[in-house]
């Protein structure tokens, strides 16, 4: 039974246990979020934790970090063992500001496109209640509304 904890998967099997396409899992290898090594006959072959990463991998894209993100984060990892629970909690807090500021911005677009959309005019340059008289456009292009500093 031991033998079998610490058997190596498969590329088919790290898809089925993650609910993931092989080609994604393919693509994550690609980018530098996971690691194989190639037995003998040249397959694949991904240690069990694997299938960890791969959840973390999962979660923080639905939160809307990017793979890039996410690789310099797993950078800081051990490569030896799967992440822990309080390798998790690091990784999280260093993400929350980030994700705090997401949803900021989102709320703010949300609330302004409630108001701007419901005027009916849904012109950018002289919506008389957003931008009258396009003075915005002195400032420059961007979203000067969205976007405050």
């Amino acid at each position: 039974m031991t033998a079998r904890l610490h058997r190596e998967l498969s590329v088919g099997e790290v898809a089925t246990r993650s609910g993931l396409a092989i080609s994604a899992i393919h693509f994550y290898e690609a980018k530098g979020l996971i690691r194989s090594r190639r037995n003998a006959g040249n397959q694949r072959r991904f240690s069990r934790d694997v299938l960890r990463r791969v959840a973390i991998i999962k979660v923080a894209q639905r939160t809307g970090i990017s793979l890039a993100e996410i690789r310099d984060a797993f950078d800081t990892l051990p490569a030896s063992h799967a992440p822990t629970a309080a390798d998790w909690r690091r990784l999280s807090a260093s993400w929350r500001q980030a994700l705090d500021e997401r949803i900021t911005r989102l709320t703010r677009l949300r609330d302004q496109l409630d108001h701007c959309i419901g005027c009916g005019c849904l012109s950018m340059d002289d919506c008389p209640l957003r931008n009258p008289a396009d003075e915005l456009a002195e400032e420059g292009t961007g979203p000067r509304l969205l976007d405050p500093d």
